[in-house]
């Protein structure tokens, strides 16, 4: 069998400190047949200094430079250059195992999947997190469990799923996974400040008519969480109505393929979870305390939650869940207020 060629795409912006880290990943994959295409979207440090070090020494590597257009900008414009039958993603401060394109080719060559995917460890400056997508060992998906364990879970989570509610996004990522070009060669990534973020709609889109899929159970891809530059890192003002562009983006993609109620269930789970980071990033600003109080009950009074908790079943969910969910379910402002601070001293965002 010909080795397929794997295009990665990397878009560059502000990261000379990390993309060394990153493209020594990538040039040192034990998996040689790779393109590695770098955007540099009009980055003002020295990253554009460093891909040109890097593409004299490795002709694998590609340069495209362009006017500032944002992560999903430049994910689109790489795709543009791609000459892979699979497509990968790796953001520029984040890197990858060196054995990652030969474990997802493995799968390739015994299963032919349209999707290759995999966990991931968060990476802090004093430790590293894992985070597994499934809490099962790696294996193939036909196409029934692609659309139920894989698109349908990119919607939103539902029944047993909800006893794991930090694990909502774990699965959306664009990085981490291995794309069949010919699956998402018709889709573009819709601009962050447009939806606030860009991956969970992209796989929706792009996952709608998936026929196969395989999951490794390694953490190959490492997210970076101590780059204070991060789009996750800083308080976003505009979140709460990028967030309400999504689902209105969502919801006319469940009326357009007219998906079942089970799907229309996940969308709302996925409404209704989103209170938390919501929640949080509230937190995050420099508002006084009153103001951001006013703020949570503002959300949750909003007639989408509403809606949204009302269907919510918090069967599954652990304790403080159904404490904060109850909470959301009868207007109780200041105990959601109370759990969102508790709950940041304690974890990292």
């Amino acid at each position: 069998m010909k080795e397929p060629l794997i295009s990665i795409i990397v878009p560059v912006y502000n990261v000379e400190k990390y993309l060394p880290k990153c493209l020594d990943s990538l040039v040192n994959q034990t998996y040689q047949n790779i393109e590695i295409i770098c955007v540099n979207d009009e980055s003002p440090d020295n990253s554009l200094e460093i891909l040109n070090r890097y593409a004299d020494k490795d002709k694998r590597i590609k340069i495209i430079s362009q006017k500032n257009k944002g992560l999903s900008g430049a994910r689109n414009t790489g795709m543009k250059y791609c000459c892979g039958e699979y497509i990968m993603f790796l953001d520029s401060d984040d890197w990858i195992d060196l054995n990652t394109c030969e474990t997802a080719v493995y799968a390739i060559e015994n299963y032919s999947p349209d999707l290759v995917l995999w966990s991931y460890a968060r990476e802090y400056s004093d430790r590293t997190k894992e985070k597994f997508i499934f809490d099962f060992e790696s294996r193939y998906f036909n196409e029934t469990e692609s659309k139920e364990k894989i698109f349908r879970r990119c919607i939103g989570l539902i029944d047993e799923e909800l006893s794991h509610p930090e694990h909502m996004d774990s699965i959306v990522t664009a990085w981490g996974k291995l794309y069949r070009t010919s699956i998402i060669k018709n889709i573009s990534f819709i601009d962050t400040k447009i939806i606030g973020t860009e991956d969970a709609l992209f796989n929706i889109y792009a996952l709608r008519n998936i026929k196969s899929a395989y999951y490794i159970n390694e953490c190959k891809s490492h997210y970076r969480k101590d780059n204070a530059n991060s789009l996750t890192s800083s308080y976003k003002s505009s979140l709460y109505e990028q967030w309400q562009k999504l689902y209105d983006f969502i919801e006319v993609f469940l009326k357009d393929n007219r998906l079942s109620d089970r799907y229309v269930e996940a969308f709302h789970n996925r409404v209704a979870l989103g209170l938390f980071g919501l929640g949080l990033n509230e937190l995050s600003s420099d508002k006084s305390t009153v103001n951001k109080l006013k703020e949570v009950k503002r959300i949750i009074n909003e007639p989408r939650y509403r809606k949204a908790y009302r269907s919510l079943s918090l069967k599954y969910f652990p304790p403080q869940w159904k404490i904060f969910y109850g909470c959301a379910k009868y207007n109780f402002a200041f105990g959601i207020y109370f759990l969102l601070c508790y709950i940041r001293k304690y974890i990292n965002r």
